[in-house]
Parts: C-alpha cells; sequence; structure tokens
C-alpha cells in the first residue's frame, strides 16, 4: 500500500517550530512534522505566527505531502522531521 493523506488536520508545535500532520499507509500512521521555515520566512516571534504557518501549510500541503512521500519511500520509519533540506 502506498502512503496517504486522508486526514488533512495539522497543528502547529510552537516549542519545535514546526508543523505536525501524519501519513498512513494501510493500518500504520506515519507522523511527519515540516519546520517553519522550510515553508515560510514569517518570523517566529510575531503573535499570528501560528495562522500563518499554518496558512504557508495548507498552501504548500501538495508538494509537502509529495516530499513525505518521497522521504518515506527510501526509509519506511513511522517518524519523520522535514527540513528546507527536503524542499531542494
Amino acid at each position: 500500500m502506498s502512503l496517504t493523506f486522508p486526514n488533512r488536520s495539522r497543528s502547529y508545535d510552537e516549542a519545535g517550530k514546526r508543523i505536525r500532520f501524519v501519513g498512513h499507509d494501510g493500518m500504520f500512521q506515519i507522523s511527519f512534522s515540516v519546520a517553519t521555515d522550510a515553508i515560510s520566512k514569517a518570523p517566529s516571534e510575531a503573535p499570528t505566527a501560528e495562522a500563518t504557518y499554518l496558512a504557508a501549510f495548507d498552501t504548500a500541503s501538495s508538494s509537502i505531502h509529495e516530499i513525505a512521500r518521497n522521504a518515506y519511500a527510501r526509509t519506511r520509519k513511522s517518524i519523520y522531521v522535514l527540513t528546507a533540506a527536503d524542499f531542494r
């Protein structure tokens, strides 16, 4: 089975400066985080940082999910942290 993203939910992890989301490979749940600096240049100390980062994630979700699929296809782990390097 291939990695899918049927649940469109995502959340902002302020401490880690990441957006968390999950994918599914059959019955297995795969946890992903994407570093906020990989998807947005907004300053993290801004009062609207969370909303800005979540909007940036939503705008780029197709490409983020594709990068997540590629990372998963290479190593098949259960947890991934995607960084700016993954988006090059």
